[in-house]
């Protein structure tokens, strides 16, 4: 796989030549008293230690790592304004912040963000004067160890256990500028039609256009394929894009597919009174899933999913890759072991993990972060969350599957409480209105609401007793799979696919060292892959499973339920887990690629 240049950018699937890399050292105080706001530290920030961002203060790489709870934490950078800058709208990008942000520049309050996993921006250069030589950039962030809030695996306790990790707070993911001429393209939503061989794109502004053109030019591999302009004459606009006529199409080489995820690169450029405003680079890819009659179809043909769960946290960092490399090598190593598609679990996670995933051609089910309390505050926040996550990350096109809940986490009585089932149903229909692209698993495990697909979550550790629980789907269905009935009361299986979405957990190490698993713990690689082929060929001889999800790809701290080492080291032989996993062993090549 040849990656762009945009790779090395925080938003390659939305890239903007002219961005400046914010992270690096900040200053950085606790404010534990909460005395910040009082004493207006945005004016003059106190005595401090420094950060490096974009790591929590919990992870060794941010320089401190200290995982003792600090609520308010604040940050300050000052960068020089240089002749480039000059003249031009200066917008401040935060990849995500946990929780609660606030932003002011040169001292004005800028705005300010609630969620932790989601991205914010602000037009900075309203608050920089013509003759500034630098702009002051301070943050205060808020957080919360309250299981009622949207957090993920991250533990409300200082101390973990079982599958919750140490917690994040503040500053997790990339902050950069961007540059634009004048006002921007604030997204561009793509829907592709493969039947029509089209493309629709609603593109909004940040302003409405006095007099705009929009010109946009789709190119294949580096060919110009198609070009066009059309007059914008409100903040969002309509464009539909035609893909008929091209050869690839026809033939489906078009398509994008696992074995072959062609991607369209689209430049969009927005010009005001033959101004030019902004320039974004993006792309789309042509592919339709949808499930008819118990199947999944990709692109019309049957699509038999192998999934592996996929955290997303690493030793030194939490919940924030080192470099966009780490993100990359874990798709690579996933695909290595035969997996056509990773579950990312409990988290949004950093928009170049989907870009690699768009190029390598990686399945993904985006699953919202979860919180573990029902209530009114609760709604809002994951009702945001979820709205926020589809817009952005919809043109993505490897993310077949939503995820808005997993095993009942944050409505736990939606087995039986009208309300909850009424809550879990209205994300469905919330995800249906703005996205009818994808699939919804709507509460993943057990105590199904309205769902595209019933997705079970069973640990179950022998092969034999995973066949004969799994033989006789309707019996299966109007039960329980493990402990939890697999539909709530609310619920009646209407032949939607069905999928074992989470199995295995299969731990190895020394039983001296401290941990947690599902299952005993086996004595090396050779008793974990004899165990890997048990369960996997048990899984694969049910015949109406429309996939699975191996539970999983890394130990997470204390979970030892990983194919590979916290430090990405296999477990065992990757040639061999890829053979039970497709059959079919590795090439020397791609061991090494």
């Amino acid at each position: 796989m040849i990656l762009d240049r945009r790779a090395l950018s925080p938003r390659p699937d939305f890239y903007r030549e002219e961005w400046i890399d914010l992270n690096g050292m900040w200053k950085f105080v606790y404010d534990d008293d909460e005395r910040g706001l009082r004493e207006k530290w945005f004016f003059h920030f106190p005595d401090s230690r420094m950060i490096k961002v974009p790591f929590c203060y919990q992870s060794k790489e941010s320089g401190i790592g200290e995982t003792q709870i600090h609520l308010v934490v604040w940050y300050e950078r000052e960068i020089e304004i240089t002749e480039a800058m000059k003249g031009k709208r200066i917008w401040l990008h935060f990849g995500a912040a946990d929780q609660d942000t606030m932003v002011w520049i040169n001292g004005c309050m800028a705005g300010g963000h609630r969620g932790g996993f989601t991205p914010f921006s602000f037009l900075a250069s309203e608050y920089v004067e013509e003759e500034d030589r630098s702009m002051r950039i301070t943050v205060r962030c808020a957080d919360a160890n309250e299981a009622g809030q949207v957090r993920g695996k991250q533990h409300w306790d200082q101390k973990t256990d079982r599958c919750w990790y140490t917690a994040t707070s503040g500053i997790w993911q990339n902050v950069w500028l961007e540059l634009t001429e004048g006002y921007r393209i604030e997204k561009a939503k793509i829907t592709p039609d493969i039947e029509e061989k089209t493309v629709e794109m609603l593109i909004s502004l940040s302003q409405k256009p006095a007099a705009g053109t929009v010109k946009w030019t789709m190119a294949l591999d580096g060919t110009a394929l198609r070009k066009g302009e059309q007059s914008l004459g409100e903040k969002r606009e309509r464009l539909l894009i035609s893909v008929k006529n091209i050869d690839v199409i026809d033939n489906r080489q078009g398509l994008w597919e696992p074995d072959h995820p062609v991607l369209y690169d689209l430049t969009l450029e927005v010009y005001e009174n033959d101004r030019l405003q902004d320039r974004v680079e993006t792309y789309f890819g042509m592919r339709r899933i949808e499930q008819i009659g118990g199947t999944i179809y990709l692109n019309h043909v049957p699509l038999y999913q192998k999934l592996v769960l996929d955290q997303g946290y690493w030793p030194d960092t939490l919940m924030t890759p080192k470099d966009g490399n780490a993100l990359l090598q874990d798709l690579i190593l996933a695909k290595k072991m035969g997996f056509n598609g990773v579950r990312k679990h409990q988290k949004l996670e950093d928009p170049r993990y989907l870009y690699y995933a768009d190029r390598l051609g990686m399945l993904v089910w985006e699953e919202l972060p979860s919180n573990y309390e029902f209530w009114d505050g609760g709604i809002r926040e994951l009702a945001d969350t979820c709205l926020e996550m589809a817009e952005r990350d919809y043109n993505h096109p490897c993310i077949i599957t939503w995820v808005p809940f997993n095993e009942s986490w944050g409505i736990r009585d939606v087995l039986w409480d009208t309300r909850q089932q009424e809550f879990a149903e209205s994300m469905y229909h919330l995800l249906r209105a703005v996205d009818r692209t994808r699939l919804i698993s709507t509460n993943d495990g057990w105590e199904a609401v309205r769902s595209d697909l019933i997705g079970i979550h069973d640990y179950e550790n022998h092969g034999e007793c995973i066949k004969e629980k799994y033989a006789d789907r309707e019996r299966l269905i109007a039960s329980n799979a493990t402990d939890k009935m697999v539909l709530s009361k609310c619920r009646k299986y209407e032949g939607e696919p069905v999928l074992l979405s989470e199995f295995g957990g299969l731990a190895m190490e020394d039983e001296n060292t401290r941990s947690w698993g599902y299952h005993e713990k086996l004595a090396g690689p050779e008793k974990l892959l004899e165990k890997l082929r048990e369960l996997f060929e048990a899984a694969e001889a049910i015949p109406y499973l429309a996939g699975y999800c191996y539970t999983q790809l890394t130990d997470v701290e204390q979970e030892t339920n990983g194919l590979l080492d916290p430090d990405r080291n296999p477990k065992a032989d990757l040639g061999k887990i890829r053979e039970i996993v497709t059959g079919g062993g590795l090439s020397s090549g791609e061991l090494t690629d």
